[in-house]
Parts: C-alpha cells; structure tokens; sequence
C-alpha cells in the first residue's frame, strides 16, 4: 500500500471511530449547545463505560463533557429553577475527569463549581473535595489538590454557625494544608498557612510548634512571616488574659471598666497593655471586649471560636 493511500485509510478510520462515538454516546451528551430544559439528562453516566466506549478518543470525548460541564453550571447559575439545580455537575465532572485522569482544570474549576453555595452553586463541599481526592489518586504530584481541598474546608468554616463544626472543619483544613506541604514540589509558605488555619480553629499550641519549625527555615521571608505568626498567637493569648482580668475587675468592683485607667487606678494592672510589637490593646467600653489595636501591624488575627 503507497503512502498516499495509507494516509487515507488512516483519515477514514479516524473520521469512523468518531462517528461510531458520536452514535454511541448520543448527540445529547456531546452537543455543544446549551440542552433544553427537557433534555437534562446524561445517557451515560459510569465514566467507566465512556472511556472503553471512546477507545483512543478519550481526551476528545474529556474536553466535549468539559465544556457541558461549563454550559450546565452557567446555565443553572442564572436560572430562576426552584429544583433540579446543578443537578449533572457532579456526574460530568465524574465522566470528564475518567475519561482524562489528568484533566487539572476539570479537578480544580470543578471543585470550585460545586462547593460554591446556593444560589451561585450547589454548596456540596462534599462533592468537592471527594473529586479532589479522586485528582490527587490519578495524579500523586499535584500538591494543589490537596491545598484546594484545604481552602474549601476553610470557607466552609467560615459560614458556619455551628461553633463546633466550624472547630472541626478548620482542624480538617489544617490536615489538608499539612498534608499538601508535604507533596512533591509544594512551597514552603504552606506552612505558615495550616499553623495559622489551626490557629484560627482554635488548636494554638500545634500552631505554635509547626511556625517555630518555620522559624527555623533557610529563607528570611519565611522566618519574618512565622515570626509574626507567632506574634498573632501571642496577641490571641494576651487578648484572652486580659479579658479574663476585665470580668474579675467587674466582679470585684461591680462595674465593668470604661479604660484601662480604671484598671490602673483599681490596682489590676500596673500598665497600658500592649500587644508584642507595643500597640496598645482596645477596650470597647460598651461590650467590654479586648480587641487588637486597629494601627497594629499584627491585624487581622486569625477568628477563634466564641469562649464556652
């Protein structure tokens, strides 16, 4: 056979394969237009069973399920549906990320797309992270999984209302942090971020070990950044110190103090306190709490859980 004519048998059997998928994944799965309200539907759903139907065409069929994906999610962000939304963002995002293993922005957009809450997205930080995970099995080296499935963890966090679970999901951002600074190939400043993260759950002695660890780092710009990180915990002890002297004051004396005057005239404190880099302390004599100096260069401090 000439060279020519194998070029021909070989455009032919490509251009067949294709059809053959086409058929049988159905044009309702690879249409590149937005589906119709009554075609919400996936005829196939096991990424499995896509990837042996697609054969070598995998990463074609990857990036057509990628773009519906795309289509879906910003179709239902501007719908005015009472249900049923976001509702394929998941399985596609199964079906893409099978039929390429390897697909990084499908792992880390995707993630995005389904741990954003209502009405903007599903809020199933469930959904998230377990993609994350399955990113992190089909590609070992990607210490950015890891990181992402820490930060939504975070956000999860912080719209909870539930003290004890925002506790928790801040302990188990921490666990992602540490776990992503350990990959191959992850930067040093992942550190500082899961010590703070742990802080901020309220777990600041294991906050205090991992940034005394930083501290003893090659790099300046790491040390500065634990130097002041344990300079914020410092500042957190300090605040709670002299918030426990407040209500004592109020016991004693049976009024709260206006300034920190009246707790120098009463004897509870022998100066101004103030934070390790000398700024004054704030206390609001209408809810009687110790705040950090505005002017301090340690704002913001990382948020702690409400005392018990």
């Amino acid at each position: 056979m000439s060279r020519g004519a194998a070029a021909v048998v070989s455009a032919l059997a490509l251009v067949a394969g294709l059809a053959l998928a086409a058929v049988t994944l159905r044009a309702g799965d690879l249409s590149y237009t937005l589906p119709a309200p009554a075609q919400r539907v996936l005829y196939v759903r096991s990424g499995k069973v896509a990837s042996r139907l697609m054969l070598s065409f995998r990463p074609l069929a990857a990036d057509i399920y990628w773009i519906r994906t795309i289509q879906h999610y910003g179709r239902d962000m501007k719908s005015a549906r009472a249900t049923g939304r976001f509702e394929l963002l998941e399985p596609l995002l199964d079906l893409t990320t099978t039929l390429d293993p390897h697909f990084n922005i499908a792992y880390r957009f995707g993630a995005i797309f389904l741990a954003t809450p209502p009405p903007a997205g599903p809020g199933r930080p469930d959904q998230a992270v377990a993609l994350l995970e399955k990113g992190i099995r089909n590609n070992p080296d990607r210490w950015q999984y890891a990181n992402d499935a820490g930060f939504v963890y975070y956000f999860k966090a912080a719209e909870e209302y539930d003290p004890d679970q925002t506790t928790k999901d801040y302990q188990t951002a921490a666990d992602w942090f540490e776990r992503s600074a350990k990959m191959p190939g992850a930067p040093e400043w992942l550190v500082p971020i899961a010590a703070l993260t742990r802080a901020q759950g309220g777990d600041r002695p294991t906050a205090r070990v991992l940034l005394n660890q930083l501290a003893q780092s090659q790099e300046e710009y790491l040390r500065k950044a634990a130097f002041r990180g344990l300079q914020q915990i410092q500042a957190l002890d300090w605040i709670d110190s002299l918030q426990d002297l407040v209500e004592i004051h109020h016991k004693q004396k049976g009024a709260y103090p206006a300034t920190w005057m009246d707790m120098l005239r009463a004897g509870s404190l022998k100066a101004i306190p103030g934070d390790p880099t000398n700024a004054p302390f704030m206390l609001d004599p209408d809810n009687h709490l110790v705040t950090l100096n505005p002017h301090s260069s340690l704002g913001p401090l990382p948020r702690i859980p409400a005392r018990k």
